[in-house]
């Protein structure tokens, strides 16, 4: 069935300005993208946005533990390492897969209302977010966390192992799940552990997704434990050798590191709302782009942001490099909606996904401008607005594949009060 969206404007990160048009879906992809001149093509459903909506690639969430929506709220307002040691660990330690399948349901259903379309995860029983994702419809770029256990000397292998079970099973799976292998961080998989893992990523073709240089502390373990530095430590562990490295956070990670480094396969994730949150501090956001470095957003989990929205980290990201630099110019909304958008899709191995355009996947998000904060907007200024005057609360619909996954409240692939029933009982039973 084709859907047709009439008289809306149209935005993505690569353009210079938005355009009055018409986009048309058919069969999972961006039929045409057409100017508000010429005559709109005959479809099967029609959505007439006159001039009051807009239509944007799906945002892609490039960092998070999904299920830790049900470790919101936890310990709260403590530094990161004893925020993990002292409130999180204990709990997800009594996280069983069922916790895990309806904790990332509950995520599933964040993310599709504020406009999310594929989330990068990190976490465990990863076969049951798997089949969370894939029976909601979103895409899902998955990896099980890796690391050691000091009581478990064959930990590592395990969880390696798992991964790689985890690749064999669902990677490419409808096209709508890729699967990385997770290394929690360099503090928690020893050096020699993190040769094993990039030497399997490299062998079996897969991207590498880890935690790096998020505090101060892990800086200084990398130079005072491991006796390294952090661009050494990538090229000496293999990870740089990886089909694609992801680096999450990379707040202590300094730019000017770049020119050692293989750019074309490595894409750091900006999390500025948990990396706030946390005191953890702020990345160099400003001057990786001047590299042109692949920098894309995400929330990290609900415990530590604690929101799943990709609008809120456009906003932030956006206004705390302007404040920290004194620079009103130094990232614009183009270069937030980008991150937001298609360098996250390609970071995770999904082509043809991020922006507006024909051939491409059809994962958008049809945004109501008719409200009082969208009042003056128009093709040359939308961008600005969508970042400094829209929220989530905008969001009219998510598609993904040309399918409605929400719809003005609604979630046609999803039973929302199950969900939330199940997710409340798993939440009372982990913190009982």
């Amino acid at each position: 069935m084709a859907t047709l969206f009439k008289d809306v404007y149209i935005l993505d990160g690569s353009r210079e300005k938005a355009a009055l048009g018409h986009v048309l879906v058919s069969k999972g992809r961006i039929v045409s993208v057409l100017d508000a001149s010429l005559e709109p093509p005959s479809a099967d459903k029609i959505i007439s946005g006159h001039k009051r909506m807009a239509v944007l690639p799906g945002f892609v969430n490039a960092h998070t533990h999904a299920a830790m929506t049900l470790v919101r709220g936890l310990g709260e307002e403590s530094p990161l390492m004893e925020w993990l040691t002292k409130k999180v660990w204990p709990v997800e330690a009594k996280l069983t897969a069922e916790h895990i399948y309806w904790g990332t349901y509950s995520a599933i259903l964040e993310m599709l209302a504020t406009g999310t379309t594929c989330f990068a995860d990190m976490y465990f029983e990863m076969d049951r977010v798997a089949e969370a994702a894939l029976q909601s419809g979103i895409r899902a770029a998955l990896c099980r966390g890796v690391m050691a256990d000091a009581n478990d000397k064959d930990k590592i292998n395990r969880s390696l192992n798992d991964n790689l079970e985890l690749a064999a099973k669902w990677h490419g799976r409808e096209g709508l799940i890729t699967v990385q292998i997770g290394p929690h961080a360099p503090y928690t998989v020893p050096f020699d552990d993190m040769k094993k893992i990039a030497s399997a990523a490299k062998e079996h073709g897969l991207g590498v997704h880890l935690h790096y240089l998020e505090t101060e502390f892990e800086l200084n373990y990398i130079k005072n434990e491991l006796k390294t530095s952090p661009e050494n430590y990538l090229i000496d562990t293999g990870l740089m050798d990886a089909p694609h490295l992801v680096l999450a956070h990379a707040v202590y990670f300094e730019p000017e590191l770049a020119d050692k480094l293989k750019l074309a396969n490595l894409t750091l994730v900006h999390n500025p709302c948990s990396n706030l949150k946390l005191g953890s501090g702020v990345m160099k956001l400003k001057e990786w782009l001047a590299k042109d470095a692949a920098v894309a957003l995400g929330t990290d989990g609900a415990s530590s942001n604690n929101r799943l929205d990709m609008w809120e980290e456009m906003r932030t990201a956006a206004l705390l490099h302007k404040g920290v630099n004194k620079d009103p110019v130094c990232v614009s909304a183009l270069d937030v909606l980008r991150m937001a958008t298609y360098d996250g899709a390609r970071a995770f191995g999904f082509a043809q996904k991020g922006l507006v355009r024909e051939g491409w996947m059809a994962d958008l998000v049809l945004v109501d401008l008719d409200k009082p904060h969208y009042i003056g907007a128009n093709c040359d200024n939308l961008a600005a607005y969508i970042v400094y005057a829209g929220s989530s609360a905008d969001v009219a619909g998510t598609m993904v594949n040309g399918k409605w996954l929400y719809r003005n409240g609604d979630f046609p692939t999803l039973d929302k009060v199950e969900i939330l029933q199940r997710a409340r009982a798993a939440r009372e039973e982990i913190t009982r």
